[in-house]
């Protein structure tokens, strides 16, 4: 009889600490941030330069673990590398994420997003050409969790890769850098 109670307490037990993990992992995340982007061009359309901006997640949690992405930003530059070019990058980028959820208060993650990045340019406000190209975005970050509601993503970095054509008739491959930090809000 004994017995029966102790495995009987056990289970039960069990099964609240179950029902009490399953209630740590939000099902929805929402991120909003600040955004650096190191754009770097092609070897024929010259040097390196930085835009600044912002960008917006939204994750939906499948299990603890694994979760899916939408992740949007928005990247300006006023007069790039001084020839009065003023310069926009936005991206619309989706995928898998991998997260790891066993400390208290640190969720590092992983993920691999893939969509369009659209690329705008115009000398002294008169629009001169905007193009779209293929984007993949690979890398990860972490969140230190304040309470159940909000967190903080100190660092996030991403390789970020774009395809524009960059003046010739096929795509060149742009291997650029992110990085973020903002708030997370969990629902």
């Amino acid at each position: 009889m004994k017995m029966r109670i102790v495995v009987s307490l056990l289970t039960f037990l069990s099964l609240c600490g179950a029902t009490v993990h399953a209630q740590e992992t939000p099902k929805i995340d929402v991120f909003a941030g600040y955004s650096y982007v190191r754009d770097n061009p092609g070897p024929r359309s010259g040097d390196s330069f930085s835009l600044n901006g912002g960008s917006a997640s939204v994750t939906y949690h499948i299990k603890d673990w694994i979760s899916g992405v939408a992740d949007f930003g928005g990247y300006h530059n006023g007069n790039i590398l001084g020839s009065g070019v003023d310069g926009t990058l936005s991206t619309y980028l989706f995928g898998p994420r991998v997260s790891y959820r066993s400390y208290k208060h640190f969720t590092p993650f992983a993920e691999a997003l893939f969509g369009v990045a659209h690329a705008g340019a115009s000398i002294a406000g008169s629009a001169n050409s905007s193009q779209n190209s293929f984007a993949m975005a690979i890398g990860g970050g972490v969140d230190y969790r304040w309470n159940n509601r909000f967190s903080l993503r100190p660092l996030q970095v991403d390789y970020l890769m774009t395809r524009f054509p960059e003046g010739t008739p096929n795509n060149q491959t742009q291997n650029n850098l992110r990085a973020s930090t903002g708030i997370v809000i969990h629902f």
